[in-house]
């Protein structure tokens, strides 16, 4: 039964190179807010603790306790502010325009200190080349306001269809969350066994990657990927998985980075972008599941086409049917 609503339609995304120096600036904002959760929040497997949220209008820290109060940060890449408030009703914005990375530092350490916050984090940018101490830098200071709304209404549509997917995992899973040291948006799955270990793995890997995982997400791109793009891997490996056929026939696999691609603008020209990324997502994991020998049928929800439990006998669907793309076939 046809519903009237249509699929929202998915932002064209410039190169990588048309909006580089705004990335990189915003890559390092990011890192100045997401570090308040690593200092502020306990440690959760994985380090799920650090990760940044989606909201509707930007990324959002979530409320964190800090001396007896909770404070937010959240960005609101609409009207392009970051906004801290606290349990109290008070608050601090900070404007984002182009200026420098030392400069905005300043200015979120200075609202902290306003609002009574004693939070200290490590100036050090994470999984950056080039990685100027955040209070240092006065070389990135680029802010494209544009393309940052391209990119943020890109990451909203990216995380509609990977909550979908998530709802169909009753395993272990991760939230869809967005990690701001690699700066991509990001949901994982996980088989209930522990991994071996990485050699050579620092402590930071070693939580991250202590369980067998499959993960998917979407990232702007970076080094041999010049465009935004989706992707999934398992880690560890399992032999013969870079052979394995994805879907759509635009996803390859990556052997430098050691998983699939999906090029952000070949899934814009499908016909139904969010039937073909969760066909991306479902062939790519179901193709790592069976090698890595995962036990789907008590891992996986086994419903309509939604990924919805189907109801049992004598039961009524209290759901209404879904509005997105078909069930992909068959991280």
């Amino acid at each position: 039964m046809a519903t009237g609503i249509q699929e929202p339609a998915w932002p064209a995304m410039p190169p990588l190179a048309a909006w580089q120096d705004t990335y990189a600036t915003l890559h390092r904002w990011v890192q100045i807010v997401g570090k308040l959760r690593l200092e502020l929040t306990p440690l959760v497997n994985h380090w799920w603790n650090t990760a940044l949220h989606v909201g509707a209008r930007g990324l959002t820290t979530l409320a964190m306790p800090c001396s007896g109060r909770w404070v937010e940060a959240s960005f609101d890449f609409l009207s392009h502010d970051l906004l801290l408030a606290t349990s109290e009703g008070l608050q601090r914005h900070v404007p984002l325009y182009p200026r420098s990375v030392a400069e905005f530092y300043g200015e979120v350490m200075g609202a902290l200190d306003a609002l009574c916050l004693p939070v200290a984090i490590n100036p050090a940018p994470q999984e950056i080349p080039e990685a100027i101490p955040f209070d240092q830098d006065d070389q990135h200071r680029s802010y494209d306001v544009a393309a940052v709304r391209r990119w943020w209404l890109a990451t909203l549509q990216a995380a509609s269809v990977l909550e979908e997917f998530r709802s169909r995992f009753r395993g272990k899973c991760s939230p869809v969350h967005f990690f701001w040291g690699s700066f991509d948006l990001a949901v994982s799955r996980f088989s209930g066994r522990r991994a071996p270990p990485r050699p050579g793995a620092d402590y930071v890997t070693r939580e991250a990657y202590s369980d067998e995982v499959s993960s998917a997400g979407f990232w702007p791109g970076g080094g041999s990927v010049d465009s935004a793009a989706f992707y999934s891997y398992f880690a560890p490996e399992p032999r013969g998985y870079s052979s394995a056929i994805a879907r759509p026939r635009s996803a390859w696999y990556h052997r430098q980075l050691r998983e699939f691609v999906l090029p952000y603008e070949d899934l814009r020209r499908e016909e139904s972008p969010r039937a073909s990324l969760l066909h991306f997502l479902q062939s790519t994991y179901e193709a790592g599941a069976d090698l890595a020998g995962w036990d789907r049928e008590a891992l996986e929800r086994h419903g309509d086409e939604a990924g919805r439990p189907t109801p049992a006998p004598g039961e009524e669907a209290t759901s209404p049917p879904s509005t997105g793309g078909p069930e992909a076939a068959g991280p």
